[in-house]
Order: C-alpha cells, then sequence, then structure tokens
C-alpha cells in the first residue's frame, strides 16, 4: 500500500489502515515496515461491527474477535461511505489498481451526481418562485 500511496493521495485521499491490533504493536509494526501513512487500532471491534466488515467466524472472546473482511473503505469528509469493498478470505483481496479505477470512477461519477441534483433542486426552487410570482400576479388582477 505504501507504493500507492502517492496515487491515492493525488485524489485528494487519506491513506489509513485499521486493524484489532494494540497500538504498540502497530507502532512496532509501522516502524519495521517503514509505514508512513497511519495504522487505527480497533481492539474492541467497534468501528468493524459499525461497517459491517466484520468476519463473523470469530465469536467475542475468541483471540481473532474483531478480525474484518480484507478490504477498503472510502468515507468521504461528510462521513458517508463512497466505495467499500470487502471480500470473504484474505487470499482474494481486490487489486490496488482495481481500487484506484474503482475509487477514481466513483469520484468523477458521484461528484457528477452531487453536481447535477444541486442543479435539480436550483431549478425546482425557480420554478416554485415563478408559481408564487404568477399566483401573486393572479391575486392582484
Amino acid at each position: 500500500m505504501t507504493k500507492w500511496q502517492d496515487r491515492f493521495e493525488a485524489l485528494g485521499v487519506n491513506v489509513v489502515a485499521m486493524t484489532y491490533d494494540d497500538i504498540d504493536v502497530l507502532a512496532e509494526f509501522s516502524a519495521a515496515e517503514d509505514i508512513s501513512y497511519p495504522l487505527l487500532s480497533d481492539k474492541g471491534a467497534r468501528h468493524v461491527n459499525a461497517l459491517g466488515i466484520r468476519n463473523e467466524e470469530y465469536e467475542e472472546g475468541h483471540f481473532a474477535y474483531g478480525v474484518p473482511h480484507p478490504g477498503i473503505l472510502f468515507i468521504d469528509a461528510g462521513g458517508v461511505i463512497r466505495l467499500k469493498r470487502a471480500v470473504p478470505g484474505y487470499r482474494d483481496r481486490p487489486s490496488l489498481e482495481e481500487l484506484h479505477e474503482a475509487l477514481m470512477s466513483e469520484l468523477m461519477h458521484g461528484g457528477a451526481e452531487e453536481e447535477m441534483l444541486e442543479e435539480m433542486e436550483m431549478m425546482e426552487e425557480m420554478e416554485m418562485m415563478e408559481e408564487m410570482e404568477m399566483m401573486e400576479e393572479m391575486e392582484d388582477m
């Protein structure tokens, strides 16, 4: 992922990884692997459960409880999940190339959809204002 970090950041995306490991383990791993993006600890699986990506094979109390399905999430600045790829097994992960392309597509099309919605809302407001003006003119007659 470190090799791809610049490509994702060029899209305006901050790269972050999250696991169920303790903060000390993550710090040691980050230093050993020279990882420059943040590693977050989700020890109680709170976020993994909220995002619906926890591997259900492991019950609470099992040492692997909280292990998520391997994947990636793109959460926008408003907290909306815009892209979610979680797969059952760690051997079948989506490639970083596939994720980068999917994210580019989401950013291009998702942003376009938002702009279209804003335009539609503005048009509806303008139509309502025109109708109100027409009603006022009719009342004045």
